[in-house]
């Protein structure tokens, strides 16, 4: 399996990272310890997280995925097979949010608590916080570096201009720089990211791993219809967004892509993410062991010249 860097961390990652926001919300410890474990076991290392998550299921305050993460690196022993990215910024049961010195290190100090580690791997901000100088933030991460608690910081949901800001300062003031940029990226919401974020990246050499890679699950193909809305709970969201002319387009370019590779249409949405030049590991989550091992084969498809235009022409914006 064909290992990218993350930006200039110094990091390799396979080409699928494991988004952790369903632990405790959607799955539960057990569920959610197989399919971390057949996500190790297929060859995969980037487990990606947030102390937020799962705050907004009723009787959560957040920080139940890092929790239900650090006991299973306990009771597995795999640890030293894997990365932990999470993130701190957005707002927490107890009210707290943002990217202040303060929020930060004690942020890091829970973080690192629930997840029953001694550093994380990637810590990165959850969202831009204007209210807070870019100096202080680096500055706060510059310090955890140097304790080593932290290996390397990213950012999420950053436009191009705050970004660019970011690594201009951690340039002009010799703090640490983001290596990494986590954006909402698919076949469907393309615009955001490749319009202005992407140049940038790609500029910078930034590693890239997108969220809502399957964009809530509608490009796996299983929400046709408005009947299809009360399959899961994200269905809720999706049609407003997704369903429409465009939407069912791609799901259609999809079904035929993925007839062609004989596989599914979760594993052709991923693997055109793979082959974008910018994408170091799109993230996506599984409820189930059976899901993810659908999920990935992504790494194993090769598309053709003629499957990504097709792709590219459904997709248009």
């Amino acid at each position: 399996m064909k290992r990218k860097p993350l930006g200039k961390s110094g990091l390799t990652v396979a080409p699928l990272a494991l988004g952790g926001n369903v632990f405790g919300w959607t799955i539960d410890e057990k569920t959610s310890f197989q399919v971390l474990d057949a996500f190790v076991d297929a060859g995969f290392d980037l487990i990606d997280t947030a102390n937020v998550y799962s705050a907004w299921k009723p009787g959560n305050q957040g920080g139940e995925s890092e929790a239900i993460i650090g006991k299973w690196l306990k009771a597995s022993g795999k640890q030293d097979k894997v990365l932990i990215a999470t993130k701190v910024g957005m707002k927490m049961g107890d009210g707290t949010e943002g990217l202040s010195r303060e929020n930060i290190l004690r942020s890091v100090e829970a973080s690192l608590r629930r997840l029953q580690i001694e550093h994380i791997d990637l810590y990165q901000s959850h969202k831009d916080d204007p209210e807070t100088p870019l100096e202080e933030t680096l500055a706060a991460y510059d310090t955890l570096i140097k304790q080593g608690k932290v290996r390397t910081i990213g950012a999420s949901n950053y436009d191009a201009a705050r970004l660019s800001d970011a690594l201009a300062v951690s340039a002009e003031n010799g703090l640490p720089a983001y290596v990494s940029l986590q954006p909402e990226y698919n076949l469907y919401d393309r615009q955001g990211f490749e319009e202005e974020l992407e140049p940038l990246c790609l500029e910078a050499e930034l590693g890239v791993i997108g969220y809502y890679s399957l964009a809530s699950g509608f490009l796996s193909g299983k929400y046709r219809s408005e009947a299809d809305l009360g399959k899961s709970a994200r269905g809720k969201g999706i049609g407003k967004k997704y369903l429409n002319e465009r939407g069912l387009a791609i799901l259609e370019a999809l079904d035929e892509v993925s007839a062609v590779n004989c596989t599914t249409p979760a594993v052709i949405a991923l693997a055109w993410l793979m082959q974008r030049p910018s994408v170091t590991a799109p993230i996506a989550s599984a409820t189930s062991v059976e899901q993810l091992a659908d999920l990935v084969k992504a790494a194993e498809i090769e598309l053709s010249k003629d499957d990504v235009a097709k792709l590219d022409r459904a997709s248009a914006y």
